[in-house]
Formats: structure tokens, C-alpha cells, sequence
């Protein structure tokens, strides 16, 4: 039996999220966050350091960065890994936040795909890959800030911040090479002037 849960739903380009009712083929769905006046949501704790979760339940993976990892049962901790998680918590944990769409509203795993911004403005994705705690990780199509991320990623490492300073074998974007092949079909794709 399929299961009625509240689905979210962006409206306009800020991708502010709102309820709306929908099928869901998961058996329970997380409530939708509530949404203040100023359009921000309450985020509830950070999981690790490139996702959170809102009040309400439902999971934000942050677009563009990619830290290392501490949470996933088929890995174990990677090099940076606590720290970038403990830079998230303290920039996000009981805070209001704005969440901003790109492309693509989720991941395979059904989190929310957003850019993330403090009510102060600080943009949370691209502040952890100028501390040096992710790398850029452009993942086609959701690329509105790619470049922002691959620079602010370079400077880290270039300046040994984070886990630039003694984490081996990183790469500045993950996603280099899918990211440069969609660039390359933008520009077959674009009408010519």
C-alpha cells in the first residue's frame, strides 16, 4: 500500500521549501520543515560536513563540495574527515538557514540538493571549501556555482588550509571530468553568433 506523506516542492528559483501532499513509495516520508517569514528553516544538527538535517527530519546534502567522510557504514573515516563534520555543526547547528535549488531537487539517496546560506549570509558550501575542509565536487547539471567552488578549493590548497595541509591524494574537484564534458556540450549546444 502506497503510503500518503508530505512531499516538498520549490517555488520560484530560491527553492524554499514548502508542503505539499504527495505519493510517496517510502513508507514514512519526514514532515517538511516549517518555513518562517524570512523564507529560512531551522536546521536541526548537521550529520557530517557537507549534510544536514532540518527540523522536521528532512536530509540536505550540500551541492558542490564534497568533504570527507565520517558517517558512511561502508567506509571508514577518512583523513579531515571529523573536522570538516565539526566545522558543519558549528556553522549550522540551531541556526536558520536559507536553501537555494540548482537543477536537480534530489540525490539517489532522496536528500534535498540545495546551496546553503545563513541568515548573515555567509554562503555555508562555498565557507567550508574556502577553510579547506571539502573540495569542489561539480556535479552536472547542478553547476551554478562550480567555478566559485573550484577556485575557493584551489586557494585552500595552494595556502595548505584544512586538509590541504596533510591529507594525501585529494583532488581540488571530484567531479573534474564529468564537469568539463558538460561544459564542452553547453558550448556545442549554444547557438552561434
Amino acid at each position: 500500500i502506497a503510503a500518503i506523506a508530505l512531499g516538498i516542492y520549490q517555488r520560484g528559483v530560491s527553492g524554499i521549501l514548502h508542503a505539499a501532499p504527495v505519493h510517496s513509495p517510502r513508507a514514512s516520508a519526514p514532515a517538511p520543515s516549517p518555513v518562517a517569514d524570512d523564507g529560512t528553516v531551522l536546521v536541526a544538527h548537521a550529520v557530517d560536513g557537507d549534510t544536514i538535517v532540518l527540523e522536521g527530519g528532512e536530509t540536505v546534502r550540500y551541492l558542490g563540495i564534497d568533504t570527507p567522510e565520517t558517517v558512511d557504514p561502508r567506509k571508514k573515516v577518512q583523513c579531515f574527515g571529523p573536522e570538516a563534520s565539526k566545522a558543519n555543526h558549528a556553522l549550522v547547528d540551531g541556526k536558520r538557514v536559507r536553501l537555494v535549488a540548482d537543477v536537480e531537487d534530489r540525490d539517489k539517496y532522496h536528500r534535498i540538493l540545495r546551496y546553503v546560506y545563513l541568515q548573515d549570509g555567509t554562503f555555508v558550501n562555498l565557507e567550508l571549501a574556502r577553510q579547506g575542509f571539502a573540495p569542489a565536487y561539480s556535479y552536472p547539471p547542478n553547476v551554478a556555482h562550480a567555478e566559485e567552488f573550484r577556485i575557493a578549493a584551489r586557494d585552500a590548497r595552494t595556502a595548505k588550509r584544512g586538509l590541504w595541509a596533510g591529507c594525501a591524494g585529494v583532488r581540488t574537484d571530484r567531479g573534474e571530468d564529468e564537469y568539463q564534458r558538460f561544459l564542452r556540450s553547453a558550448k556545442r549546444k549554444a547557438p552561434k553568433s
